[in-house]
């Protein structure tokens, strides 16, 4: 039987393939996945492809079509059922698989699902994305046949494993976790009755449509529940899960939310303990006093382009022991494997916090303070949003400027620094500043509204609260 599908060219990402269930996004479109993938496996001298989904409501029958379509290409496929994406990275590579394949769509809402991917234990993303849209477009597959299906529960091993680096020593804590109905739900119970300390859990049924909030950490408004039961509980931390549970978001003992940076302060300072001069990579949109910090710490900082697949990349070609991103991804290959898992780093935390001698908030507060503008998007036009970046880096280099353009640009002055890069996975421009002060902030935004301006822009909308940091 011949094959050829064409997927909607909105839903192949840069890291992923993501869409609306229903218009955008369709169990055909699972199938076609399932069978170019594994076509891509199979001609890259690979079989085993495992698969796994999350706890959204149109997830099941996406991943059944998926193996359906794997296993039709002759793939010899293991199903690890529902549970978190860093749960099948941990299946990928421990079981040393040719390619897995994970239905999720993350922090998105409820409507949305999608696709994440790895080719031999390596994240597969950007050009093998349109790669395997192309293949799938042309019908270049291998030809039909039937391969093998296996489910294996693989929850108690990587349970067990998450363990094993638990460091706290004598001391308990009280947690308050809050799962956001994610699919670490299906995780946490028997992992919260194994670690020491008290727990307290909201929000723990796995639920795809999300009753109490968005699942992304990385918004203040979807931390008040939790910051209120941390209070309340008189808790020594909080943890917070997006929806499939690969990125965190934390809250210390005072409702002081840690973002993303700063979590990787906290982390760095203690795996460069056994990392002395080790790299320490960060996304561009992190604060300067991150990468400050990682050099008083004795590391060596890297700033590095935005984006899960890229950093795991650049952080197995740097041997980086930790990197993590603004959006609560981080990433340990000290100890573990490389890949970006909450349920982790919020083990590595917790022994963190459990060793030190003062409450968690006495770490924020010492951190030098900032103020920045929360991440500011605007709609820009697919192929305009790469051209305008490309004018503003002229005329910052014609004028001299201090400038990175590792990721778009960012511009360091005296008053701090300001960000503008396109997104990669939307028609938007990104923005952000961090000042030394109020009139610093002021003097950022006004350099990044000219520059846009003469790029044929309008201002962008500053009104967002701006954030100490």
């Amino acid at each position: 039987m011949s094959f050829k599908h064409t997927f909607e060219q909105t839903s192949l990402r840069e890291y992923d393939i993501r869409g609306i269930v229903g218009k955008s996004l369709h169990v055909e479109d699972a199938f076609a996945i399932g069978r170019t993938f594994a076509s891509i496996v199979l001609k890259n001298g690979g079989k085993t492809v495992v698969i796994g989904f999350d706890g959204r409501v149109s997830s099941p029958s996406l991943e059944e079509a998926l193996v359906n379509g794997a296993v039709a290409s002759g793939a010899d496929v293991i199903r690890v059922g529902r549970g978190p994406t860093p749960m099948l990275y941990f299946a990928s590579v421990t079981l040393k698989a040719d390619g897995a394949i994970m239905v999720t769509g993350s922090h998105n809402p409820a409507n949305y699902n999608g696709f994440k991917m790895m080719l031999a234990s390596k994240p597969f993303f950007g050009e093998q994305i349109k790669h395997l849209g192309h293949l799938s477009h042309i019908g270049d597959v291998v030809p039909e046949t039937k391969g093998t299906v296996k489910t294996i529960d693989i929850k108690k091993e990587y349970i067990e494993r998450l363990l094993k680096d638990y460091d706290g020593g004598e001391r308990t804590l009280k947690v308050v976790w809050d799962n956001g109905n994610s699919v670490a739900g299906d995780i946490l119970p028997a992992l919260l009755d194994k670690l020491p300390g008290e727990h307290i859990v909201l929000n723990g049924e796995v639920d795809g449509t999300f009753p109490a909030h968005h699942p992304d950490p990385t918004v203040a408004k979807n931390l008040e529940q939790i910051i209120a039961s941390v209070l309340e509980n008189k808790a020594d931390l909080g943890i917070a899960f997006d929806g499939d549970a690969d990125r965190i978001g934390l809250v210390d003992n005072k409702g002081g939310i840690l973002w993303g940076d700063q979590i990787l302060v906290l982390l760095a300072r203690d795996v460069l303990k056994n990392h002395p001069g080790g790299t320490i990579i960060a996304d561009v949109k992190a604060s300067q006093v991150l990468f400050d910090e990682v050099k008083k710490a004795g590391g060596e900082p890297l700033m590095w382009r935005t984006g899960h697949s890229l950093i795991k990349s650049k952080m197995a070609e740097t041997k980086s022991p930790l990197a993590g991103e603004m959006s609560g991804h981080i990433f340990f290959a000290d100890k573990w494997y490389g890949f970006d898992d909450a349920i982790y780093a919020a083990i590595r935390v917790m022994g963190i916090v459990a060793r030190m001698n003062e409450p968690l908030s006495a770490f924020r507060e010492a951190l030098p303070q900032t103020i920045s503008t929360p991440e500011i998007r605007f709609d820009c036009d697919d192929l305009r949003k790469f051209k305008v970046i490309e004018e503003v880096a002229e005329r910052l280099r014609k004028d001299g400027a201090d400038v990175s353009e590792i990721d778009g640009v960012r511009v360091n002055t005296p008053d701090g620094w300001w960000l503008l890069r396109a997104s990669n996975t939307q028609a938007v421009l990104v923005a952000r500043c961090e000042g030394k002060s109020d009139a610093g902030l002021d003097n950022l935004k006004a350099a990044l509204t000219r520059q846009l301006e003469m790029s044929g822009l309008e201002k962008p909308d500053f009104s967002g609260d701006n954030a100490g940091h």
